[in-house]
């Protein structure tokens, strides 16, 4: 397996060229976020992702996460690690100073975390559960449950979980079982199984708070019926000292096809009477608090879909620059030459290269909608980037981690029949890249959230103002001198009206006949993908142009900015158009058989 080096001058142009990190930075709280600050964070961020967590990434492949009665113990080297990381303030970066986080905005704190799931996805994992459970609390939590817990949890001290799903039900979260019994004095007590709980057990710290949905005994029936829980590993005091342990435990792991040294664990709560717990906000609303860190973890999820391919691609390029094999198809040498002289070699190099960027931006852009729907002080550009990430969120967990196997596939092909043997590493992405369409909500599911919850339920506001301004990126496209930026603005613009065509069926459909719609989500969702792709690689674009007439420009850079966004507008956009058929006539063949002719 190659080593790993952040991408950093990608990273800082789609920050500051695409998505808009300057603009994110006069927000309130933010000012401390200069260029150098913004510099210095991703160099040391890069350096950590680089010496210490890409070297474990194949050890903790091969070594896995192992429960040894009823402890379990990390790969080796995985708990020094997070040590340096946790003490180098990295998992404080994006929270509430007033418990100790630095106070930094999304924007900056996803190129960050992209370096730890590119250099390690299984170390990353904990991390990215650790601060949805603090956004949770910091959302939803008392104020005696954020004296209690949030300052270790954003230091790293302590981590937290998410416990939703139980072996009857996993996207179907209404069909909770776990039981959440009222005591005298305030607590509950949790008894049920939870399962594919990523980090439920390590040996990182010395307590993990554990945030599970349960169901109260006067709860009524479905998802209107779960309530949100506290349950701490270890109980703790009211000056924050550890207590007894509570009841509950790592009833096993998971073997599992990838990420093998995150823990996925069975958790089992209340084998000698309960575990104790803590009720968080109001009963029977903790599906709504939940999505507090369901959201989180989805963006974070798309991020790994980005990260995993850098990785791949990374490693493609290092392969193909260095396995010499046939002659090349011009010139009258017989000698063998490195396989990235060869075209369909180039075109796979290319194929990852334009989606990765494209995907990066994607992720960046929903972050800056994110902080901008957060803090931005303007009342409606406040609520239009709120609006924006909603409808964002869905489209970058399934489109980047659609991207994230296609790609590290891709990857495994470039290496040949190398590829498919282990010791090359190749193997390790493409297993690892797996599971992110599936968890945080299946990418089925963020189909028909994109196409029911956000463009159906507001009539398609959020969708058509943002194909608006992609409308307005692909005139300027169209404006700047040169074939390139001419042909992006054309396949852009046709892309965009394909899905404008789409969104309207949609919206004519939806009403009438929802199956007809469900039908088609998951490709009305790569529509969406790949032409937001589309529109952020033409700012790029633009941005390259113009950046190219300033003296001391990186020629080499920009220019390779341009070219790899000509290639995907050349091959990648077109493919928007040919989905749109498929969007409005394909759902009629898709419930045609009977379920005994499968």
């Amino acid at each position: 397996m190659t080593a790993y080096n952040a991408p950093l001058q990608d990273m800082r142009f789609t920050l500051n060229h695409v998505v808009g990190l300057p603009q994110v930075a006069t927000l309130p709280g933010f000012d401390v976020v200069t260029p150098d600050l913004a510099d210095q964070v991703l160099d040391e961020a890069a350096k950590l992702a680089r010496d210490v967590l890409a070297p474990l990434n194949r050890v903790g492949d091969q070594e896995g996460a192992k429960l040894d009665n009823g402890v379990v113990r990390t790969a080796s080297g995985f708990k020094d690690a997070y040590w340096k990381y946790a003490e180098g303030g990295w998992n404080a970066v994006p929270f509430d100073p007033e418990y100790g986080g630095q106070g930094l905005p999304w924007t900056l704190a996803l190129p960050i975390q992209e370096m730890w799931a590119s250099s390690n996805m299984s170390f990353s994992l904990c991390p990215m559960l650790n601060q949805g459970a603090v956004e949770l609390l910091q959302a939803h939590g008392s104020d005696q449950q954020k004296k209690l817990y949030l300052e270790k949890l954003i230091s790293g001290e302590w981590t937290g979980t998410m416990n939703l799903t139980e072996p009857q039900a996993g996207s179907d979260v209404g069909a909770v079982r776990t039981k959440a019994v009222p005591q005298d004095d305030g607590t509950w007590l949790i008894t049920g199984q939870k399962i594919f709980i990523t980090y439920g057990e390590h040996d990182f710290t010395d307590n993990i708070i554990h945030l599970v949905l349960a169901r109260t005994p006067t709860a009524p029936p479905g998802v209107k019926g779960i309530s949100l829980f506290v349950v701490p590993k270890f109980m703790v005091n009211e000056d924050g000292s550890l207590g007894q342990r509570n009841d509950l435990r790592c009833a096993g792991l998971e073997h599992k096809m990838g990420i093998h040294a995150s823990p996925t664990a069975v958790m089992a709560y209340g084998d000698n009477g309960g575990a104790i717990g803590y009720l968080v906000g109001q009963e029977n609303r903790g599906i709504e608090y939940m999505f507090t860190m369901m959201n989180n973890a989805r963006l974070g999820v798309g991020l790994q879909g980005v990260s995993i391919a850098e990785r791949a691609y990374q490693q493609a390029v290092d392969y193909a620059k260095g396995r010499v094999q046939s002659r090349a198809l011009t010139g009258k040498d017989p000698a063998p030459v490195a396989i990235i002289k060869h075209p369909d070699v180039r075109r796979m190099l290319m194929t990852m290269k334009s989606q990765i960027e494209a995907a990066r931006a994607l992720v960046y852009f929903t972050a800056a909608a994110l902080d901008n729907g957060h803090t931005n002080p303007d009342e409606g550009a406040r609520k239009a980037a709120a609006a924006l990430n909603d409808l964002l969120t869905p489209v970058t967990k399934a489109w980047c981690t659609d991207l994230g196997v296609e790609l590290s596939s891709l990857g495994v092909q470039i290496h040949g029949g190398m590829g498919f043997i282990e010791e090359t590493g190749a193997a390790q992405h493409y297993r690892d890249a797996r599971i992110a369409p599936i968890y945080e909500g299946t990418n089925g599911i963020q189909a028909n959230d994109l196409a029911f919850r956000k463009v159906l339920r507001d009539g398609g506001e959020a969708a058509f103002t943002l194909i608006k301004d992609m409308r307005a990126v692909a005139a300027e496209a169209a404006a700047q001198p040169g074939d390139d930026l001419a042909t992006m603005a054309a396949n852009l613009t046709d892309a965009i009206d394909a899905v404008e065509t789409a969104s309207k069926w949609l919206l004519d459909t939806g009403k009438a006949d929802m199956t007809a719609v469900a039908a088609g989500a998951v490709n009305y969702l790569r529509m969406f993908g790949v032409a937001i792709g589309g529109y952020l690689t033409a700012k790029a674009m633009i941005a390259a142009n113009n950046l190219l007439r300033e003296p001391g420009a990186d020629t080499s850079f920009l220019e390779g900015k341009i070219i790899t966004g000509r290639f995907y507008a050349d091959q990648i956009l077109p493919s928007v158009r040919g989905l749109l058929k498929i969007v409005t006539d394909g759902h009629r063949s898709v419930m045609g058989l009977s379920d005994d002719q499968f």
